[in-house]
């Protein structure tokens, strides 16, 4: 006879919460440290063989040293060397354009070569990706806030970096910001609209005491949104989790709300936490009828993924997406789960989360290395011994958004960081966020 064994008491459920949250946490920063070139400060955006740098991933890195320095991690003079090492690139990069080059106006290649730091991959200039390392060298500059030269420079190297960028070259005289520009092409043929991880590039946009854009702007993009009913929740449509992660991992949008969220009486950090239990809906429902799906185990978003070239991919004519954007519940789905984007959940629903990652990590262990989550799995794909298809190696962004999103749970460490940043209060203030945490913004003129 089976008899279910007794649940622990609360106290001991947190507990072992706490050295779950420590492994992973941990295990996810020293991402930064293996895949990072000392000399230069870029990090690899994967840990496979030959992997170009993601200057967004180089953004979580400096988020991530300062956590480090306080969780005894790493030395303050470590993480500075680090730092500066990042800085000192960047300001002194080949802002050219050229093809070969580092940035432009002020932005820069979404992919360069670790070691000259050229661009790689025939990349686009990455708007987005640019404003993910200005949030990282922001919170760095307010971390490192001492009289050393070091910090001095630090601070003044991250000033430099910000005010250099010329967001309204980046509108191209659009009412919205570019996705991106080439060399070869010039601006994409597209911008930024629809609700997504874009909404801290406006706010660095709008912060900025140089090149600002003008308020239109923002009110453009938001003109863009799709709201939606889904399973009974009303929310701001983005089918990719870490959509409605990346922005959340530098600015706290509890209680704050522009135009659009007022109106709707809602804020931003709950619409992402509506999109989580949606998220959990849709793998209950599990239309597709895909192997694993349940509430216990879900969470679609940008990841690596099989492809059909896959030896045990099934008979029928099921399409195999490689990497890409899974969503829901609009798809693309093919079975994919990404276990990094429901960690990074943690903070708007963790009464789900915690649950649903144990769970993940108890029926397909192959899903954890080192303490460190895969891209993703496809338990509807399993070799000859029932083991699911796993991403091979790990993703910067994967690690970072872990890093950060755990952390702001546990201590809103960033959090705290970037409510000291004025640029970010000033971005905040000028698309017209009010309320919650936000200091009322400053009279203009006098009386």
């Amino acid at each position: 006879m089976n008899i279910r064994p007794p649940c622990p008491p609360s106290h001991q459920i947190a507990r072992q919460d706490e050295a779950l949250l420590d492994r992973l946490e941990r295990a996810a920063f020293d991402y930064f440290l293996q895949e990072v070139n000392f000399q230069n400060g870029l990090v690899a955006d994967t840990s496979r063989d030959n992997s170009p740098v993601s200057i967004a991933v180089v953004g979580f890195a400096l988020s991530a040293y300062p956590v480090a320095v306080e969780r005894g991690w790493l030395k303050r003079a470590d993480a500075i060397a680090l730092t500066l090492a990042a800085l000192r690139f960047f300001c002194d990069s080949d802002q050219s354009g050229s093809p070969t080059a580092t940035g432009f106006k002020g932005f820069y290649f979404h992919f360069l070569d670790q070691r000259t730091g050229a661009r790689v991959w025939i990349s686009e200039l990455s708007m987005i990706d640019t404003a993910l390392l200005i949030a990282g060298a922001l919170s760095a500059s307010i971390f490192f806030s001492a009289a050393t030269s070091a910090e001095i420079e630090l601070r003044e190297r991250v000033e430099f970096l910000y005010r250099r960028i010329d967001w309204r070259w980046a509108q191209d005289g659009y009412d919205t910001i570019r996705q991106g520009w080439k060399p070869e092409c010039g601006f994409l043929h597209y911008g930024w609209e629809g609700y997504s991880e874009a909404i801290l590039l406006y706010v660095l946009a709008m912060g900025s005491p140089t090149y600002a854009i003008q308020g239109d702007c923002y009110k453009a993009w938001t003109a863009t949104y799709q709201w939606e009913n889904l399973y009974h929740h009303d929310y701001l449509y983005a089918g990719p989790l870490f959509l409605h992660h990346f922005s959340h991992a530098w600015i706290d949008f509890r209680d704050i709300r522009d135009s659009f969220m007022g109106e709707k009486r809602s804020d931003y950090f709950e619409n992402s936490r509506r999109a989580v239990y949606i998220q959990r809906e849709y793998a209950q429902r599990n239309p597709h009828e895909f192997a694993g799906y349940d509430e216990k185990c879900w969470g679609l978003s940008a990841c690596d993924g099989p492809s059909n070239a896959h030896p045990n991919a099934p008979y029928e004519a099921r399409r195999l997406y490689g990497y890409a954007a899974r969503g829901v519940p609009f798809g693309p789905d093919d079975g994919t789960i990404a276990p990094p984007s429901v960690l990074a959940s943690l903070p708007f629903a963790p009464e789900i989360v915690l649950g649903t990652v144990r769970s993940m990590l108890e029926r397909y262990p192959e899903i954890l290395s080192a303490d460190r989550l895969a891209s993703s799995f496809n338990p509807t794909l399993c070799d000859a011994g029932g083991r699911a298809w796993v991403s091979a190696g790990h993703f910067g962004l994967d690690q970072g958004i872990v890093l950060m999103m755990v952390e702001n749970h546990r201590t809103e460490r960033i959090w705290q960081l970037m409510r000291a940043c004025p640029y970010i209060r000033d971005g905040l203030h000028r698309a017209g966020f009010r309320g919650g945490w936000l200091p009322h913004p400053p009279v203009q003129g006098g009386v």
